[in-house]
C-alpha cells in the first residue's frame, strides 16, 4: 500500500497545526537547529519504536563519527531537559559515537502531537513493526482520537487500523513473536481466528516450528474451530448429521482439515496436511505414535 509522504516538507507538514510559526528556537541572529548536549535529552515515554537493533545503532553511530549527524532530532522542553519527538536513533547512535552535542529542533508539542509526529515519521519510514504500529495506534486512540482520524494521519484506511488494533489481542508471547518475525502478521491474524486459547497456542506452536505459509495457518485456524471462518473455504455440513459428528471430531482431533466424501455405507476420507513435518505429525497420531 503506496503512503503519502511528508516527510521533507517540514514538520509542519506531517501534523497539520502542531507546529506554530515561532514555535523553532534557533541560535540567536542565525537560522538552523540548537546544539543541544545529548546528556541533556531524554528519550521519548512514547516512543513508538519498541526494539532498537543493536547493530543499527553502531553502524549509524560509525557513520555519525565520520560524518556528523546530518538530519537534525526535534525535542521539545521538559523542564531543565529536552525529550526527544523524533530522532531517537540518532541520539542513541550520537551517544555511542561519543558526540558532547546534538543539532535539535526544539518544538512545543502537546502530548498527542508529539505521539503522532513520533507515528508518522516512524510510519512514514516504515520503521515500525506491526505491534509497535498496533500500540502507537492504542495510543492515539486513548487520547481520544478515532480510527478514522489515525488512518488519516499516517496515510492508511480505517480497517487497516482496526486490523494492527486487533493484534494486542494476542497474547504477549504471541506479540513478541511478531515483533521478533517469528510469525508475520498475517499468521497472527490467522491466529486470531482461534477463540480457544489451548488451540491458538497449538497453531502457533505449529507455524513457529514447521513455517507454514500464512494460507496453511488460515486452514488449520478453519479446521480447529475459527471463529470467523472464510466464507469460500467452509464445507459444506455433511447430510448425515451423525458423519458430520464424525467429521468434527476428526478435525479436532487431528487439527486440521477433514472432508468425507459418500454415505456411512461407503466412502471415502480426505486429510489435509501442510509439508512433510505436518503429514509426519499426523501419520504419528493415526498410527498412535503420538
Amino acid at each position: 500500500m503506496s503512503r503519502p509522504s511528508a516527510l521533507g516538507r517540514g514538520l509542519g507538514a506531517l501534523i497539520p497545526g502542531a507546529l506554530p510559526a515561532a514555535s523553532e528556537e534557533t541560535v540567536p541572529g542565525e537560522s538552523g537547529p540548537l546544539a543541544i548536549p545529548v546528556d541533556a535529552i531524554d528519550p521519548n515515554p512514547e516512543q513508538p519504536r519498541r526494539v532498537f537493533d543493536p547493530e543499527q545503532i553502531r553502524s549509524l553511530a560509525a557513520s555519525i563519527r565520520r560524518h556528523g549527524v546530518i538530519q537534525p532530532v526535534v525535542v521539545r522542553r521538559a523542564g531543565e531537559r529536552y525529550e526527544l519527538v523524533v530522532g531517537e536513533r540518532r541520539w542513541r547512535a550520537s551517544r555511542d559515537a561519543g558526540l558532547a552535542s546534538i543539532p535539535a529542533i526544539v518544538a512545543d508539542f502537546a502530548d498527542r502531537a508529539r505521539l503522532e509526529v513520533a507515528l508518522v515519521e516512524n510510519v512514514q519510514r516504515q520503521d515500525l513493526n506491526p505491534i509497535e504500529l498496533a500500540h502507537a495506534f492504542r495510543a492515539l486512540g486513548e487520547a481520544g482520537a478515532t480510527q478514522q482520524e489515525i488512518g488519516e494521519r499516517v496515510g492508511l484506511d480505517r480497517s487497516s487500523i482496526a486490523n494492527h488494533l486487533r493484534l494486542l489481542d494476542l497474547s504477549s508471547e504471541m506479540q513478541a513473536d511478531v515483533e521478533t518475525g517469528r510469525i508475520t502478521a498475517g499468521h497472527a491474524k490467522a491466529l486470531l481466528q482461534v477463540a480457544n486459547p489451548e488451540r491458538r497456542r497449538h497453531l502457533r506452536d505449529r507455524i513457529v516450528s514447521g513455517a507454514l505459509s500464512v494460507r496453511a495457518a488460515e486452514d488449520l485456524a478453519q479446521a480447529s474451530g475459527a471463529t470467523r471462518p472464510r466464507k469460500a473455504s467452509t464445507p459444506r455440513p455433511a447430510s448425515d448429521p451423525n458423519l458430520q459428528r464424525l467429521i468434527d471430531g476428526l478435525r479436532q482431533r487431528l487439527q486440521t482439515r477433514v472432508r468425507i466424501q459418500g454415505q456411512a455405507a461407503r466412502g471415502r476420507i480426505e486429510i489435509e496436511y501442510f509439508g512433510a513435518d505436518d503429514l509426519q505429525r499426523l501419520a504419528g497420531i493415526l498410527l498412535g505414535d503420538a
